[in-house]
């Protein structure tokens, strides 16, 4: 997962859009390899809940913006994914949808090598070329509509400690309203949503430290107390560092963008490995206002993290 870890832990804290712009050829896709830690959890989502991940507004017509991203993903990771305008195929995985007809055409090299048809096979037809481009890539999927700043269609198995059905529909700004110190954000929001709507593509960052080690992190499946009574005593076990990876692939000619979300978990004493970073974190941390704290569940761990961090040199 390519988090620019100094771009995106700054002191003194600040939710703030933070939008950078990609470089020509700066991929924005992230091929899976068959049995990877994203993509079991992806497919223990869509198997057996797949209600909580695929949201639309009733109306809504993603097809225009699913297209799109069906060609960017074949023209920058063409050694995984294709697409010639109605077929598309996974090419590691050795699954195709074909208008909404799934087709497995090689066996895979993870578990019986036939895991991705069955579980695109009972999704809903409009979802199943969704379904697949999310088990292509480690990237969760939003569309955010430019032409009343909303975000009508989401294919997300990964959220972090939020329900897309809660967001579904909402405006922009409406989706940001429970982040801490976030007003910035969400006077910005119909300047941003027609910005990553144009023709430039942009990326942002996103982070925080949990006490939650999977991907899924959707509230119904996370135990609501986020740390055990103990944690202090046993910091940095216990902690993991989420971070996010965002991206947008615009779909002009619809005034839309695809929305890409690559969540990574990792352990934080592994994530975190030099002075300068530790020092960074600690200083982030430091400055984050009682709101931010409470809106990212830290308060009860900011000290022994604070003091954690201050060991590293």
């Amino acid at each position: 997962m390519s988090f620019d870890f100094d771009a995106a832990v700054t002191a003194p804290f600040r939710m703030q859009p933070g939008l950078r712009r990609l470089a020509p050829g700066t991929p924005q896709l992230t091929p899976l390899a068959p049995g990877s830690r994203h993509q079991r959890e992806k497919l223990a989502v869509l198997s057996a809940f797949p209600e909580l991940a695929l949201q639309v507004r009733p109306g809504f017509d993603p097809a225009p913006a699913l297209q799109a991203l069906a060609a960017h993903a074949a023209a920058e990771q063409s050694q995984a994914f294709a697409w010639d305008g109605r077929t598309a195929r996974a090419l590691r995985l050795g699954t195709a949808v074909q208008g909404t007809e799934v087709l497995h055409e090689s066996a895979g090299a993870f578990g019986l090598g036939d895991e991705i048809a069955r579980c695109l096979r009972p999704l809903p037809a409009e979802w199943r070329l969704a379904g697949l481009l999310a088990l292509a890539f480690a990237e969760d999927l939003a569309i955010v509509d430019a032409r009343d700043a909303s975000v009508p269609w989401m294919a997300v198995c990964l959220p972090s400690h939020w329900a897309p059905q809660d967001k579904i529909g909402r405006g922009f700004a409406d989706v940001h309203a429970p982040v801490a110190d976030a007003e910035r954000v969400r006077r910005a929001a119909p300047h941003l949503v027609g910005l990553v709507a144009g023709p430039e593509r942009w990326e942002r960052f996103v982070w925080n430290v949990t006490g939650h080690p999977r991907l899924h992190a959707h509230p119904r499946h996370v135990d609501p107390v986020r740390w055990p009574a103990d944690i202090g005593s046993t910091l940095p076990a216990g902690a993991w560092w989420r971070t996010e990876r965002q991206t947008f692939v615009p779909v002009p000619d619809a005034q839309q963008a695809v929305f890409t979300i690559a969540v990574d978990v990792q352990p934080l004493a592994e994530a975190i490995r030099t002075p300068a970073q530790a020092q960074a974190l600690h200083d982030a941390m430091a400055s984050m206002s009682d709101a931010v704290l409470d809106y990212r569940a830290l308060g009860p761990v900011r000290e022994p993290l604070l003091q954690w961090l201050r060991t590293i040199g």
